[in-house]
């Protein structure tokens, strides 16, 4: 095994575990809901508890991220995922589960970030492009975990047993990390660099704002991804037992198809902004999703089937983030990756902890039957327009 297939397996087997724990609430929603004293928009909650402590984690893990490095820095946040997931399992009330959530997403803040870093270290020009697709198209097996395997684990253990159990599987996960992540390539190793006071920090960090061409990256990014996960992750399963009355299992069954369409979109990147160059693919991809967007949301009595078509359909058009973060990477000078990778990515989880959120309180709002649940698709649609026209719209670098 080449240096750069082992780093890429390492990458791409941090970026599953941070995948799984992401989609994880949506497949065991109805048991949480009934064991916790739920609501929808306490569900809702949980996912923006996750994506809310990544953003709070963004800007200090880019400049950690400069300075230290990411085989460290991930491997250290990795102690706090460990014991974030078994605090799920061992959660009593509706706080207590949003607070493992939110530690669990500070232990995985650096995890897809530590992906753009290194991917940009040790793969070049449309390499990069091709090699970051396939770190995540296979990290994408941990939502796949998180469909069938949690249902039937939950099935087995109940969902605290399964949850326990992630929380051994990511201590693995740890050290599998810190024997295979490299920071530099051997024929590329690393400079040295003087520190930097806090002021240094802080205007690097300005100097990342005030990039030009950011805002609209900024704009299209916020949703690009939250649309996708805020369905896969949260959302499907409790629509799909609400809705059409879908055991565990057979939710399960439907978020691994629908899992299983992430990674076959992000293989179809590459060759797709060959054929239609970078802003066409993002356009032409962002569209299709607002188009299934909008047929969840304006169709009612919608056949079991063809939700489920239009659901992995979204999920296969959502990967043109892909090429938001590599355009976004390509906006900053080396010795300011860390902080402008992870600028980008803050942009995405904003996003991913507030549209969960959102949607809850709209299905709340309009209730929990069959006109909540497509009120809340029509809002997720709606956001995704407006990033849309910023991304079209606003200033583009020169």
């Amino acid at each position: 095994m080449t240096p750069a297939t082992r780093v890429s397996l390492a990458l791409a087997v941090m970026t599953g575990a941070s995948q799984f724990h992401r989609a994880a609430v949506g497949v065991v929603a109805p048991e949480l809901a009934q064991d916790l004293s739920l609501g929808p928009a306490a569900l809702g909650a949980a996912n923006t508890a996750f994506f809310g402590a990544l953003m709070v984690a963004q800007i200090p893990v880019g400049v950690l991220l400069d300075r230290i490095g990411p085989r460290r820095l991930v491997l250290w946040l990795t102690g706090l995922a460990v014991l974030g997931a078994a605090a799920q399992g061992l959660a009593q009330d509706g706080p207590q589960f949003l607070a493992a959530r939110f530690l669990l997403g500070l232990g995985c803040g650096a995890s897809f970030m530590a992906a753009v870093f290194l991917t940009g270290r040790w793969h070049q020009g449309a390499g990069l492009t091709r090699a970051l697709s396939s770190i995540f198209a296979w990290s994408n097996l941990g939502i796949l975990a998180a469909g069938a395997p949690l249902a039937v684990m939950s099935g087995l253990l109940g969902w605290r047993g399964a949850f326990l159990l992630s929380a051994a599987l990511m201590a693995l996960i740890g050290l599998l990390w810190a024997r295979l992540a490299a920071d530099h390539p051997p024929d590329a190793p690393p400079r040295p660099r003087a520190p930097e006071s806090l002021g240094q920090v802080l205007a690097g960090q300005v100097t990342v704002w005030a990039t030009p061409g950011l805002p609209r990256i900024l704009a299209l990014h916020t949703f690009a991804y939250a649309a996708m996960a805020t369905l896969l992750a949260l959302w499907a399963g409790p629509y799909l037992f609400d809705v059409h009355g879908l055991d565990a299992a057979g939710r399960g069954f439907v978020i691994l198809a629908m899992g299983l369409a992430v990674p076959a979109g992000q293989l179809a990147v590459p060759p797709l902004e060959r054929m239609l160059g970078r802003d066409a693919a993002v356009l032409s991809s962002a569209g299709m999703v607002v188009a299934t967007l909008l047929a969840l949301a304006l169709w009612p009595g919608l056949p079991l089937m063809l939700a489920i078509a239009l659901m992995m359909l979204c999920c296969f058009s959502s990967a043109y983030s892909i090429l938001l973060v590599t355009q976004g990477r390509a906006l900053f000078p080396e010795h300011l990756v860390g902080r402008g990778v992870t600028t980008v990515n803050l942009a995405q989880v904003l996003g991913s902890a507030l549209l969960p959120a959102l949607v809850g309180w709209a299905v709340g709002f309009v209730g929990a039957g069959e006109a909540g649940y497509r009120a809340g698709f029509g809002l997720m649609a709606l956001c995704l327009i407006g990033g849309m026209a910023g991304y079209r719209f606003l200033p583009r670098p020169r």
